[in-house]
């Protein structure tokens, strides 16, 4: 997915989530660090353009909430959790970049949890990519791909520094 499909597909889950949210004033967007808090800025900025109406946006760490955190270090990197907004009673759009084995995010509902009771939460996703380990699944999604297990996903955003795309890379050659 290059700059403009990346835009594109942007757009078209702003829509979605529009398109079944119509009193904005109970939604708020939780991205997941940090793609996906990325990606909630982006959808909250277009949400204000097309209905001129601030969303809030919240970035959701998830680090000491993971099953695997203890095998990817002794002292994991925590990350800040910024919710400056309470969750209680509202329509809670849980976002992330990629959605693969659903471990993310069941770490994120924990984590969200912790924080409030939503009256909903719904998940976005700019790509499921399948391969699921958990019954999980995306209400918004921007993009559906069928990987192998050896493929990954990798999602590049402007906020760091790349310019937006989505590469699908294997072991042995590199493909966008």
């Amino acid at each position: 997915m290059n700059a403009v499909e990346f835009d594109q597909t942007v757009e078209r889950l702003t829509a979605d989530i529009l398109s079944t949210h119509p009193d904005l004033s109970k939604l708020v967007l939780v991205g997941i660090r940090t793609g996906g808090a990325f990606l909630a800025q982006r959808l909250g900025e277009k949400i204000n353009q097309q209905q001129a109406v601030k969303i809030p946006v919240g970035i959701l760490d998830i680090t000491l909430y993971r099953d695997d955190w203890t095998r990817i270090s002794h002292k994991p990197q925590v990350g800040r959790t910024e919710l400056p907004f309470s969750i209680d009673d509202q329509d809670v759009v849980l976002v992330d970049d990629v959605l693969f084995t659903g471990r993310t995010v069941r770490a994120a509902l924990d984590a969200l949890i912790d924080f409030g009771r939503p009256r909903r939460i719904r998940l976005a996703v700019l790509v499921d990519r399948g391969g699921r380990e958990l019954p999980i699944s995306a209400d918004f999604i921007g993009q559906t791909l069928e990987l192998s297990v050896e493929q990954r996903v990798n999602v590049y955003f402007r906020e760091m520094q790349a310019q937006d795309e989505v590469a699908i890379e294997s072991a042995n050659l590199s493909k966008k």
